[in-house]
């Protein structure tokens, strides 16, 4: 398993097919493909956390945490674009048509900057360097996401500074990504 696939699945609503696997889940970590020994730790200390309460509690927190608080919001450009700034809109129809221009199919009623949404489709992606070329146009927001969850004392920044990391490692890759792809990636996010 690649760990943009493991980040989405853990950044999701924490359902009972997540708390039944968690346990499998941290024995695989070593193995985990990509990530970093920091990486590998930050996610087997969110899954002993997440292991040690009980599940309502961890869906609560999950609540709380990113649905009733908009600073932590996992919609990207929730925190690009001010409250009432139309160009919102018009950076949502540029990613999902990058992701249909990708052959990558967004769930109805799904937006496609969710974060979550966004590191399944970079687990999705065959080449490492691309894959963190695309995920660095969400480190700033990522990076703002950990610092506001640290602020609240929430472990699900663990998660944040991973996919940070993992975005900032395409900062020592030299090829380049195609640049239409990479431009209009980057537009709309």
């Amino acid at each position: 398993m690649r760990i943009y696939k493991l980040l989405s699945v853990l950044l999701e609503y924490p359902n009972a097919e997540l708390r039944e696997h968690l346990a499998e889940t941290a024995q695989m970590i070593g193995g985990l493909e990509h990530a970093t020994p920091e990486d590998r730790q930050a996610l087997l200390d969110f899954i002993a956390w997440a292991q040690a309460l009980p599940f309502t509690e961890l869906q609560e927190h999950y609540v709380k945490t990113f649905d009733l608080t908009p600073d932590n919001a996992l919609y990207l450009t929730h925190h690009l674009f001010e409250e009432q700034d139309r160009a919102r809109g018009p950076a949502l129809v540029k990613l999902s048509e990058y992701f249909k221009a990708q052959g990558y199919t967004i769930d109805a009623g799904e937006l496609p900057d969710y974060l979550p949404l966004l590191l399944e489709y970079v687990s999705t992606l065959p080449d490492e360097q691309n894959a963190r070329k695309f995920l660095h146009q969400a480190v700033e927001v990522a990076a703002l996401l950990a610092r506001n969850l640290e602020t609240m004392e929430s472990p699900y920044a663990l998660l944040l500074h991973v996919v940070e990391r993992q975005g900032q490692l395409a900062e020592a890759v030299a090829p380049e990504a195609p640049r239409g792809d990479r431009d209009q990636a980057r537009t709309a996010v």
